[in-house]
């Protein structure tokens, strides 16, 4: 029997990682940074009320990036302890002619986080989504925006674990809200996001999106 290097390189790989009793978990870890890019959702799955949505921004998102868009403290470093390896998000916008009234979706998008195992993705979900929002209600946030509440909402129909916040900020302009949901598959963390305009929930919307891109990691993860 010949063994070709490749096959040394996938059988060192998977010796250094836990072999689970579940078949998607253990698919998640043939996957790499370059199929996130596949995952993240397309204007095409968006839900109904966001149609016509046009993209606005399409990448990948590495440790530095995300620490320079956090909140104050944030670091690389401290996203790569958190067994971060990287991710790719996708965000789609209203067209030009939607006027910006409240109640306006001003954004809808996803993101597909890899991280080195699921244990690590459960951990980021409490100890730094969760716990960094709730750490920084009454503080600002860059751009004149201050947090003014944040709320734990219901997260159903998801393969594993999910959790959802209901974000509150002002600023000038007025009040902006966001809906998140995290949810984990694998070693991969999966994340929609809704920002509209004034305190608007949008739980359903968010968790609809949710939902459809799980359906995409959990069919690119298994090769189906």
């Amino acid at each position: 029997m010949i063994i070709r290097p490749h096959t040394l390189k996938l059988k060192a790989h998977w010796r250094n990682h836990p072999v689970s009793s579940n078949p998607l978990w253990n698919a998640t870890f043939r996957v790499g940074e370059a199929d996130l890019e596949h995952m993240a959702l397309e204007a095409g799955d968006l839900p109904e009320s966001l149609h016509g949505y046009q993209l606005a921004r399409s990448g990948p998102l590495d440790n530095q990036e995300m620490a320079e868009n956090g909140f104050n403290g944030s670091t690389a470093d401290r996203f790569r302890s958190a067994g971060r390896i990287g991710g790719f998000m996708r965000e789609f916008v209203p067209t030009a002619d939607v006027s910006p009234a409240s109640g306006t979706d001003f954004v809808g998008a996803t993101v597909v986080h890899l991280f080195e195992n699921p244990d690590q993705v459960s951990g980021w979900m409490s100890d730094i989504f969760v716990k960094d929002f709730e750490d920084n209600v009454g503080e600002s946030v860059g751009s004149g925006q201050q947090i003014v509440s944040v709320q734990k909402v219901e997260t159903d129909g998801f393969y594993d674990e999910s959790v959802g916040l209901y974000v509150l900020q002002g600023g000038p302009a007025g009040l902006l809200s966001s809906t998140v949901i995290d949810f984990r598959v694998g070693r991969l963390l999966g994340v929609a996001f809704v920002g509209s305009i004034g305190e608007h929930d949008r739980t359903q919307l968010a968790t609809d999106m949710a939902l459809a891109l799980e359906k995409r990691m959990v069919q690119i993860a298994l090769g189906i």
